[in-house]
């Protein structure tokens, strides 16, 4: 299954298994752990207390007690020394075990928090990085994966990428959002930023087939040129494209962050239309440039459009040459935006 990142407490989460961040004893620390405890009642202090002292990378599994699931599963991070003696290694076991735990609990949907990255000192990108690649190993399993942030400065992008994104999204973006004007004069940076959200499009919203880049000036295709584009829908197009890359059905659903049975959903229906992520999300596994993007989206009836922060991040990617799923992934979950594939 694909994996999903939202921002919440994870002791409110609804999931068959929480994934608590454990001290080695059983006691109970701070943090997220605190959080799960009290939630829980005191019965799941009890049934950690079952399993004793635990190394870290281990992890169990008990019952929810009070939380909306059916387990906790527990699980030790690494404290960050120096990152020469195996945290990071250790840190991708805790979601390793704590994964297939929860595959051999019959969960089908688990989630996390970002493991060590507290009062472990684990630094939050290199954590971040774990777990999503750990959750990418497992994408062939019928298991829900979700990363549960608290707030937004857990998950910060890194000053280079985060400003590189910025400034494409001031040429591409905020050329077509010029600052409204109050009756007072120009309205205030915050006030700009909430009005263009209001105004912005959807990341789903639908556009003419064949108009790539959204303009008022641009002419419309005539009847010829969209009879053309509708020979082959995005299903065709799509496979197509696989089987010209050399990779595999399944290397490229992974790539785009895509559960087997929606891809499966896509193959056997000719007249399939993803969301724009998803479509989006294929585009990025088959390391498209934004024009054959365009001409891929297009067969949807979608387009990259200047006026949505979502596709100029996207577009941003594509232009550089980045099809890492996961950067792509936290740099529009840092921009609330929806994530590409997921669904």
């Amino acid at each position: 299954m694909p994996f999903r990142i939202i921002r919440d407490d994870i002791a409110r989460v609804r999931a068959d298994a929480i994934v608590c961040s454990a001290n080695p004893r059983p006691v109970v620390g701070g943090g997220g752990e605190a959080a799960i405890h009290r939630a829980a009642g005191p019965g799941l202090l009890r049934a950690r207390g079952r399993f004793g002292k635990l190394e870290p990378g281990a992890a169990v599994a008990t019952e929810a007690c009070g939380l909306h699931a059916k387990f906790v599963i527990h699980t030790v991070g690494p404290v960050w020394k120096d990152g020469k003696s195996g945290e990071v290694e250790t840190l991708r076991r805790c979601y390793r075990n704590a994964i297939r735990t929860a595959i051999a609990m019959g969960c089908k949907s688990a989630a996390f928090p970002l493991i060590s990255s507290g009062t472990y000192g684990f630094d939050k990108s290199e954590a971040l990085r774990a777990a999503l690649e750990e959750f990418q190993r497992f994408a062939e399993e019928d298991l829900e994966l979700i990363l549960v942030v608290y707030d937004r400065e857990a998950y910060e992008l890194s000053a280079r990428r985060g400003g590189g994104v910025a400034a494409y999204i001031d040429d591409r973006y905020v050329e077509e959002h010029p600052q409204p004007r109050s009756r007072g004069g120009i309205r205030s940076d915050a006030e700009g930023i909430a009005a263009r959200m209001r105004e912005e499009p959807a990341a789903d919203a639908s556009v003419p087939l064949g108009a790539c880049y959204a303009s008022a000036a641009q002419p419309a295709p005539d009847l010829e040129s969209r009879m053309r584009a509708l020979d082959a829908g995005f299903s065709e197009t799509l496979l197509k494209l696989i089987d010209e890359s050399g990779c595999t059905d399944a290397e490229i659903y992974k790539r785009a962050n895509v559960s087997r049975k929606l891809f499966s959903k896509i193959r056997n229906s000719a007249d399939y239309r993803p969301s724009k992520p998803t479509a989006l999300a294929f585009c990025v596994a088959l390391r498209l440039t934004p024009a054959e993007a365009c001409e891929l989206i297009g067969r949807a009836g979608y387009a990259l459009n200047h006026s949505s922060r979502f596709d100029v991040i996207v577009e941003y990617f594509l232009e550089t040459g980045n099809y890492d799923i996961i950067e792509i992934n936290e740099t529009l979950f840092c921009f609330d935006q929806p994530l590409l594939g997921s669904v």
